[in-house]
């Protein structure tokens, strides 16, 4: 299990707590009753927990200060979408999002999928993609898995969402800032927290974890143990070839190409439903072309995936443009003819910059 700071609080599983309890002497199912207070009961101060000793509570106030992230500010968008700027305990800034309604359109038919939070696993970003806005931030630092918690828990309580009340509607995916890979053991962590029966019980299969592509990782990410499940992997192609994809995302050097990605992809475990999904960003001119999709199907051949298309969503002076509609569809029904099952994601929040590749700490 990877290792966790003394005073991570959140980022503690119950057998966790039951150790360190025990250590103080008092009984292991104490364990249980913190971690159930914690994440559902959402505790904010120790003196609160009265079924312990007050000895106890002066303690774990002592050596586990309980630090929340504190809203800075909301910004609301004409489609429901809400942008979240929040504060962490040492200053630290880091953006999530709330989406009511993720609309997808495979081959013209609408899919709503539930309630989504699009969360940070890292305070701005190191990998460089060229058309992303949180890159031009660059890398701060990478949350801790309590602070990752934290976050989940403090959206979740701002829509009123607890376990038994909602939480088998949402969707929770890492396509904030940051890339999960390059924090791999807090995202993990957090993920085991998160999913805890005994806490927010959220379903591994409603958790996606969005990669750029650290091939070392997604072999990890394969063989890792999930005890209720592996969330979703989703994989940022976002090119056609080994030389588009190095000049649109820098990181793609030096991780043995497309053919080492793809390798990878086609080692995850799959159940009989399952597919390696990855995402597509379509640059006007760049990579949005029939040929780019002719290029995307051989390379994709004989690999049980699904494809979703993001039409570029402008930021500040990136040198790129959205493609036309025609054109998105067009790359659309190639995928789909060749046996990719492809999906369009429709934009929510762009006009407060919470779109995908939009979050730059404003």
């Amino acid at each position: 299990m990877p290792a966790v700071a003394p005073a991570e609080a959140l980022g503690l599983e119950p057998e966790e707590w039951s150790s360190r309890l025990e250590a103080w002497a008092l009984p292991r199912y104490r364990g249980q009753q913190v971690f159930r207070a914690l994440h559902q009961e959402r505790l904010e101060v120790w003196s609160d927990l009265r079924q312990l000793p007050l000895d106890a509570r002066e303690r774990l106030a002592a050596d586990f200060p309980l630090h929340r992230p504190r809203i800075a500010r909301r910004i609301a968008s004409a489609d429901g979408t809400i942008r979240y700027l929040l504060s962490l305990a040492d200053g630290e800034q880091i953006e999530a999002v709330y989406l009511p309604d993720e609309v997808f359109d495979a081959a013209g038919a609408p899919l709503r999928r539930r309630t989504t939070f699009c969360i940070s696993s890292q305070a701005g970003c190191a990998v460089n993609c060229q058309f992303c806005m949180t890159a031009t931030l660059g890398l701060r630092r990478s949350l801790t898995a309590g602070e990752i918690v934290a976050q989940v828990l403090c959206l979740l309580g701002e829509h009123g969402l607890c376990p038994g009340r909602g939480l088998d509607r949402v969707n929770l995916v890492f396509m904030g800032m940051g890339e999960p890979f390059l924090n791999y053991d807090n995202v993990v962590r957090a993920i085991r927290v998160l999913t805890r029966p005994e806490g927010a019980a959220l379903a591994p299969r409603r958790i996606t974890v969005s990669t750029a592509g650290i091939v070392e990782k997604i072999r990890r990410w394969g063989r890792e143990e999930f005890p209720r499940g592996r969330p979703n992997l989703a994989i940022s192609l976002n090119a056609s070839s080994d030389e588009q994809r190095q000049r649109l995302m820098p990181l793609h050097r030096g991780q043995g190409g497309l053919e080492a990605l793809l390798a990878a992809a086609r080692e995850l475990p799959l159940g009989p439903r399952e597919y390696v999904t990855f995402e597509y960003v379509l640059l006007a001119g760049v990579n949005d072309q029939l040929g780019d999709a002719d290029r995307v199907l051989a390379r994709l051949g004989g690999l049980r995936a699904k494809v979703n298309l993001i039409a570029w969503n402008a930021g500040g002076s990136l040198p790129f443009a959205a493609p036309e509609r025609e054109s998105v569809l067009a790359f659309q029904r190639r995928l789909i003819a060749g046996g990719i099952a492809t999906y369009i994601r429709r934009p929510r929040g762009r006009d407060i910059y919470a779109a995908c590749g939009q979050l730059a700490k404003s």
